[in-house]
């Protein structure tokens, strides 16, 4: 079984994104389960909704999963294993308070040495823990030995005792801290293997110490991925990449791409199945190119099918399908595409450049007879109009498409001929 498990607490980013897609492509190729946990422990933090737009984004980019928990619905179970945790004298009642808390962080960057508890309560009897009238967080005693583990991408890595420390796994309000119920939710759900990005490298040493701390042997392979740098904040958002008119298929398509070594550059996420490897992902943080996404979008653009790509534009007809794929000479996305297919169809009032020969041809095109081909077409409303050269060109361009530039006019009018009434109105 392996697990993704986004936080709804902020928009889903092309980071976890990646981390999803990973996820996905590696329990297809060993034949395991994906499960969706939604961590959401932290209740203050969480943004109302954020939950249902992870999933659908999840869906966007048909990742399958075998069914969606919720961290939340485990907290009966978190508090009771820390109460066993406590009998076996694994765990202990911590009184500290903040401020003798932040005492001891500041003692130890003074001295210039990393933050550890000092273990005051730890020796604390039952009997002044039971006498004691205030609230108390609780904190796994620290491993007697180094915590070891082997990162598929990156290695070896050892963690001291110290490193790990007697860290807090129920704070005062008895809610399971991050760590001890990642802890607790990897040994129920059966997890296999944990691929997540690499600010996590240190919290796997404090969980794999709860699950030993509690006998569990089994082993989970863990791959923590390079982050990705990205200088704009709004790219990082999955959510404003989708509304940009990015595919989710060209996203997918990059963010697999990213820091990678394929076999070919421009691929579905089916495809990368059969022979991805995610011990060959490059070990060093990628740079998020919005231009080459661009590229890998146009690429998808321009094979996506006709009927398709026009019901996305809103219309069910393999020309605006057609129409569309012309302008992809100059633009890459959805949105662009659908800007210039919405010039088309809106209604055009003046041009501000040619006013007069823009109400002569308009008014020419309203009482024209049907022309199969553009030529034709043009010769008819030169002869009614008198017009010629740009005085035509132009003005009639713009009637037509919107614009004053663009794909050739010849090219354009076979897949919107049928539409000219609508079009000229």
């Amino acid at each position: 079984m392996l697990r993704f498990a986004p936080s709804p607490i902020e928009d889903m980013n092309i980071g976890n994104l990646r981390v999803a897609i990973f996820n996905y492509i590696v329990s297809k190729q060993l034949n395991e389960d994906l499960v969706i946990r939604i961590e959401d422990i932290d209740a203050e933090k969480i943004i109302e909704g954020k939950d249902k737009e992870i999933i659908e984004i999840l869906n966007l980019f048909s990742i399958e999963y075998k069914y969606i928990a919720h961290q939340s619905d485990s907290l009966k179970y978190h508090q009771k294993i820390a109460l066993q945790l406590m009998s076996q004298k694994k765990a202990f009642a911590c009184f500290c308070s903040d401020n003798k808390l932040e005492e001891l962080k500041e003692e130890a960057q003074a001295e210039g040495k990393p933050f550890a508890y000092d273990g005051f309560c730890e020796t604390l009897s039952d009997e002044t823990v039971l006498n004691t009238n205030a609230p108390f967080t609780v904190r796994i005693k620290k491993p007697e030995s180094n915590i070891k583990f082997t990162d598929l991408l990156r290695g070896n890595f050892d963690y001291t005792p110290l490193e790990v420390d007697s860290f807090v796994i129920l704070n005062q309000g008895k809610k399971p801290t991050y760590n001890y119920a990642c802890a607790i939710d990897d040994m129920i759900m059966d997890i296999s293997m944990v691929i997540r990005d690499e600010k996590h490298i240190s919290n796997t040493a404090k969980q794999i110490h709860v699950r030993n701390s509690l006998s569990y042997t089994k082993e989970i392979k863990y791959v923590h991925l390079p982050s990705i740098i990205n200088e704009q904040t709004n790219l990082n958002s999955v959510k404003w990449l989708i509304d940009e008119g990015f595919l989710p298929s060209a996203i997918a398509n990059y963010l697999v791409l990213l820091g990678n070594e394929t076999p070919k550059e421009i691929f579905s996420l089916e495809e990368a199945i059969s022979w991805f490897k995610i011990e060959n992902i490059s070990k060093k943080a990628s740079k998020f190119d919005i231009d080459k996404l661009k590229f890998i979008n146009k690429k998808h653009l321009e094979t996506i099918d006709d009927m398709r790509l026009s019901k996305i534009l809103g219309f069910a007809d393999n020309d605006i399908g057609k129409l569309a794929k012309l302008y992809l000479n100059e633009f890459s996305t959805i949105k662009e595409l659908k800007e210039n297919i919405t010039a088309i169809f809106a209604e055009k009032i003046s041009s501000k450049d040619f006013e007069k020969e823009f109400h002569n041809i308009k008014n020419c095109l309203q009482k024209a007879p049907f022309f199969e081909d553009f030529e034709k077409l043009e010769k008819y409303v030169e002869q009614e109009t008198n017009l010629k050269n740009k005085d035509l060109s132009k003005p009639l361009r713009y009637v037509l498409t919107g614009t004053y530039d663009g794909p050739n006019i010849s090219d354009i009018y076979p897949l919107i001929k049928n539409y000219l009434g609508e079009i000229v109105r």
